[in-house]
């Protein structure tokens, strides 16, 4: 079955970086985008950056351009997040997702607070 688990997350000051991952398991990871989404509490996930396949595309949310970094390692099956100049606004839940046979399949989700 498809499995996505997240880590990384903890509390950081403003200013401060973290590192997310998530470990991809039970589909054909190297064959698929990948994608770290974000949820505010009460809020809708909003999506923060995407990868293709094979890494050579990404995309940000505007949000986070020039400070977030998404990258994948297709022989380790994971994808990474990297987390810099981070500001209290960046304070949610963070979820790593992909999509096949028109399905989303979602992490449990790590915790990022940013604060002082």
């Amino acid at each position: 079955q498809v499995q996505l688990v997240e880590s990384g997350g903890g509390l950081v000051q403003p200013g401060g970086s973290l590192r997310l991952s998530c470990a991809a398991s039970g589909f054909a990871f190297s064959n698929y985008a990948m994608r770290w989404y974000r949820q505010y509490p009460g809020k809708e996930r909003e999506l923060v950056a995407t990868i293709t396949a094979s890494g050579r595309i990404t995309n940000y949310a505007d949000s986070v351009k020039g400070r977030f970094t998404i990258s994948r390692d297709n022989a380790k099956n994971t994808v990474n997040l990297q987390m810099n100049s981070l500001k209290p606004e960046d304070t949610a839940a963070y979820y790593c997702n992909t999509r096949l046979y028109m399905n989303d399949y979602w992490g449990q989700g790590t915790q990022v607070t940013v604060s002082s």
